[in-house]
């Protein structure tokens, strides 16, 4: 496997500002733990929107970092938005 994704329904006492929470760890790609994965998430919010029937879903990955996302499932795509880190910039020829 690439690596494993942990997540779980949001408290109740969190609910109004997430639907779920995740974590996602890649040790054998050098990775211990992503802040925020937009690939797992990519897998996260078809999972997510059968169980919670809603097809916009907030999400928090809950690293040391941490982020949220927005995700709207449309069909065969999922769509995310949010707050982005540049962590790499370069140039191709």
């Amino acid at each position: 496997a690439r690596g494993v994704i942990v997540t779980s329904r949001s408290s109740k006492d969190t609910r109004e500002e997430y639907d779920f929470v995740s974590r996602a760890f890649y040790p054998a790609q050098g990775v211990n733990e992503d802040p925020v994965t937009g690939s797992a998430h990519c897998a996260l919010a078809p999972y997510w929107q059968q169980r919670l029937r809603k097809t916009e879903l907030r999400g928090y990955q809950a690293s040391d970092r941490g982020g949220y996302l927005h995700l709207r499932n449309a069909e065969d795509r999922v769509f995310i938005t949010g707050q982005a880190v540049t962590v790499l910039r370069g140039s191709l020829s």
